[in-house]
Order: C-alpha cells, then structure tokens, then sequence
C-alpha cells in the first residue's frame, strides 16, 4: 500500500551555468538555461513568468463565482474564476488575491485560505499559481472599470456541484477553474480539513537553494 503522506514533490537544486533573456515580452520573457543535471549539461527554453493567483468566491449558498473572458492563444471565451499576475517581484500573494477579486468581481472577503498550489505547465514554463478560496462575501466599496478582454466580462453564480459536473464532462478547460472546483469539491467533503493558512508557505514561487541563475 502506498503512503500517501509520502506523495510529495521534491524540489532539486541543479548549478545553472547560463541564464539568458531570449525573447523579452510585454509580460513575461522567453529564458534559456544551461545546467548540469546528472553526468551531463542540458539546455532548456521556457516562460520566465511571474507567478499567479487565483481566487474561488464560494457565497453562503454554495455558489462559486464564474467570470467568462475572451482569451486569444486559445480562441475561446472561456469559463474562469477570478485571476490575476503578481504585478512585482515578491509582492504578497494574498494581496494580489483580494485585488483581482476586487477588480474583477467587485468584490471583497472576510476569510481566505490557500485552496490548492500548482504549476500550469511544468516542462515549459515557471509558472506557478496559487488558488484561494474565498468566504463572507461582500460588494467592494468601488467599482472598477475594465478594458480590453476584460470589457464584456460575463458574470454568473453557479452551484459548486454544477461546476464539477461541468469539469468531469469536460466543458471547462480553464486550468485554475479545473483545479479550484475538484479542490474545493474535495476539501468541502472533508469538512474543509484540507485548507491552508491564508499565509501559508508558498514553496513554488521559489527556487531551491542553489539554483540561482546567473546574470545574462
């Protein structure tokens, strides 16, 4: 039998031998790395991205806030919860959390806690999010005004039951929305048992000792 405490991932910390800027974005960056792993060096490119949050508001009848959006790498208006960029280097991210559910949702929260942890897409990027979830919901004091995708913002309630139905037929494809409902659906069978702190460590925002990356 398998001993689940012991499913766990580990971090490495790896002597990168050169770091350089390929591509620089308007938001993030195209990295290559040249570390040795191993009995060999390997080079990889990925997204140097970052970081994220994201936020499932859960109302007093179990409701989880949805907000639809046009995203253009996929072409989809698709499904989310409210999410947003850690905006500067070691910003807070229960900070970044509220301020997306703000300007996003015009909302605010009396409790948060840390729902799920996870990368998007670990062999190609360093992205990662953390979802929180969030309770004792409220109007925010202002409205904010949106541009760009987020203009025609489409906002709907939806029961958190709905939600994983629409995730198990695979009608959502929204990675942090996937995440957030199985997570929030499993931690609510569990009288909640599974949350975190909303201040607690964030391990993946951090690269392991040792991994430092050199200047371009």
């Amino acid at each position: 039998m398998t001993d689940a405490a012991a499913l766990q991932d580990d971090a490495v910390a790896v002597t990168v031998t050169r770091s350089d800027t390929v591509y620089e974005g308007r938001v993030w960056n195209l990295r290559r790395d040249e570390f040795t792993y191993g009995d060999g060096t390997i080079v990889r490119e990925y997204v140097d991205h970052t970081g994220a949050v994201a936020v499932l508001a859960l109302d007093e009848e179990g409701r989880v806030l949805l907000i639809r959006q046009y995203r253009h790498p996929v072409g989809f208006r698709d499904w989310e919860i409210p999410a947003g960029l850690l905006d500067v280097p070691g910003e807070d991210p229960l900070e970044a959390a509220k301020r997306e559910l703000a300007e996003e949702a015009d909302l605010t929260a009396q409790q948060w806690n840390v729902l799920s942890d996870f990368f998007t897409s670990p062999g190609g990027s360093d992205e990662a999010i953390r979802v929180y979830l969030a309770r004792g919901l409220a109007d925010a004091p202002e409205v904010f005004a949106r541009t760009d995708e987020e203009a025609d913002i489409e906002v709907r309630w939806v029961p958190l039951d709905e939600v994983v139905d629409a995730v198990l037929a695979r009608r959502l494809q929204n990675p942090s929305l996937v995440v957030a409902a199985l997570a929030a659906a499993a931690g609510h069978a569990r009288d909640w048992t599974t949350l975190g702190a909303p201040d607690a460590p964030w391990p993946g925002r951090s690269r392991p000792v040792g991994a430092d990356r050199p200047q371009d």
